[in-house]
């Protein structure tokens, strides 16, 4: 309602009788606690009878559907019951919000409700309720959560200033999210139809490239393996491979790592005449290079600076999951990687390089690469092969690391994924001191470098794989007689207790076996767990307890 001031200006009139009076119903009706809805109820209730006709619309679509989560959490009516109840109130909020936008000519409500930031999905689930076949109790309550957020960001917030505004901007995103997720099916649906036609383009492709090689094997031509790729059926395959790429690159990536493509299957080893064991006894991981020629065409068609990218990082997520169940897809992973990152460093040489390096070339452009998320998806997944994949990407980053820094990932990277392979050299005993303690094993060495020489005692060697094979032989390990508290001079356990003067912590020098004791026990106690408990204790409430108030 208006009115006109001493002054001549139009003034509002409003039914609350202040800002504290708004703040606290706005508060309460948002509020989880039924009982404070209902109060916040009460006072739209008192507001209606002074406002009579002219009560805002958003005011009482808000009680209609807060009124609804009271019904609803009291647990007073049945599914059916509230889902008309929720209904009505969705129905009445869509249509009294846009009748205010409707003109002289109609305009669809729709673009009324797209005009008004109001979601689709609402008005959609409004002409469910008006027209077709009631919606789901849990879709109304969605339904309802959602617009009380738009109505709290579009009429509720904009009252009062700043302070309420900014605390719509959580609830947007939390309107975004509700969105997202009523949208969900329709996105698992569409990813499924772009994923089945990207497999149905590569299966194509597939068909054509074993169909060439059938017909070269019966004009023995296959031991040669270069085969023709102006098949005009393989030309039609790759123009709409190349039509359908730029949008589904995320989806053909996907495909390419399932099991039959670029992780052949024994049947597709056996057609291409690979031995299942090739290149896999090579320190270097690769693929065999007929079947990076079965799949050059493809992979030099799709070489682009997003599509090899997608492809990297979900190889190394495969590599992930893989890497310790899978030997086969581990190896063509792998090998994958490996040839992608270094067919795209010689597509930047020059030709004369090209020359000199190798003659096959997979891709004819160089493109740039997001080197550091490389480089923390392969730290990521470690695996045999990581020191040498970790090297090619040290190695090609436009902006390389520090010398020493990549030589410390390198020698961590070895730690990690070869610890019987000699990763730490052995070093001479003189200089101890600049041996890093990653392993046990360096960390017993320093730890006997730290004894007197009169308490070390020698460790035994492992026996050589001839003494091994001799079967009559007895090998013996001599075990250190005592502990490493016993194995101290005088003078450090004399210097230790000092240190522990005035500590309840004591030195123990009994001859106590503490390896067979576990973490936690000590000697002479007993397996009963009820020998811990206290016969007699005080309770002490928070209120009495001591505080120190410097921490």
């Amino acid at each position: 309602m208006k009115r006109k001031t001493s002054s001549g200006k139009v003034g509002h009139v409003v039914a609350w009788i202040n800002k504290a009076e708004w703040d606290q119903v706005l508060e309460y009706l948002y509020s989880k606690d039924c009982s404070v809805q209902k109060y916040a109820l009460q006072r739209i209730s008192a507001w209606r009878g002074r406002y009579g006709s002219s009560t805002p619309v958003a005011v009482e679509s808000t009680a209609d559907l807060v009124r609804c989560q009271v019904v609803d959490a009291s647990g007073r009516g049945c599914t059916d019951e509230l889902v008309l109840l929720y209904g009505m109130a969705l129905v009445r909020f869509v249509n009294l919000i846009t009748e205010r936008k409707q003109k002289t000519i109609s305009i669809p409500l729709r673009r009324l409700a797209n005009e008004m930031n109001i979601p689709e999905w609402i008005v959609n689930l409004r002409h469910d309720i008006t027209h077709g076949k009631l919606p789901s109790l849990k879709w109304c309550r969605k339904g309802c959560e959602c617009v009380l957020k738009w109505l709290r960001q579009e009429y509720w917030s904009r009252q009062l200033g700043s302070s309420l505004v900014e605390q719509w901007d959580s609830s947007t995103e939390e309107d975004e999210e509700e969105e997202e997720e009523v949208t969900e099916p329709h996105k698992r649906f569409k990813h499924k139809e772009i994923y089945e036609k990207a497999r149905e383009l590569l299966v194509s492709y597939e068909k054509e490239q074993f169909q060439v090689l059938a017909e070269l094997q019966k004009e023995n031509k296959a031991e040669k393996m270069m085969w023709p790729w102006s098949s005009s059926e393989l030309e039609w395959i790759m123009m709409q491979i190349k039509d359908f790429a730029p949008e589904n690159r995320e989806a053909l990536a996907e495909v390419l790592l399932d099991d039959g493509f670029l992780i052949p299957t024994a049947e597709q080893l056996e057609s291409l005449q690979i031995h299942p064991s090739e290149n896999s006894e090579l320190s270097m991981p690769c693929v065999p290079g007929v079947f990076v020629q079965f799949w050059h065409p493809l992979l030099k068609l799709l070489h682009s600076q997003v599509f090899t990218q997608v492809l990297l990082e979900k190889l190394f997520a495969e590599l992930q999951l893989c890497a310790e169940t899978s030997a086969h897809r581990t190896q063509y992973i792998t090998g994958w990687i490996t040839d992608i990152l270094t067919y795209n460093n010689r597509a930047g040489l020059s030709r004369s390089q090209k020359e000199t390096r190798s003659k096959c070339q997979l891709f004819a452009n160089q493109v740039r690469l997001q080197w550091q998320k490389l480089l923390t998806l392969c730290l990521a997944a470690p695996c045999l092969a990581s020191p040498y994949m970790l090297q090619q990407i040290l190695t090609d980053m436009d902006k390389p690391l520090p010398l020493d820094t990549q030589q410390r990932l390198l020698h961590l990277c070895c730690i990690y994924t070869q610890p019987g392979e000699g990763a730490i050299p052995s070093m001479d005993t003189d200089q101890w001191e600049e041996e890093p303690v990653h392993t046990v094993e360096s960390l017993q060495r320093r730890v006997r470098q730290e004894l007197p020489p009169r308490a070390r005692v020698p460790v035994p060697q492992p026996a050589s794989p001839a003494s091994r094979l001799n079967v009559g032989e007895r090998v013996t390990v001599q075990e250190p007689s005592q502990d490493l508290h016993e194995q101290l001079s005088p003078e450090i356990i004399a210097e230790r207790m000092a240190a522990l003067k005035g500590s309840p912590w004591q030195i123990c020098t009994d001859n106590v076996k503490w390896k067979d004791f576990p973490l936690g026990k000590v000697p002479g106690q007993s397996d009963d767990p009820s020998c811990l408990l206290l016969d007699s204790y005080s309770t002490m409430s928070v209120l009495e307890q001591p505080v120190d108030v410097e921490r």
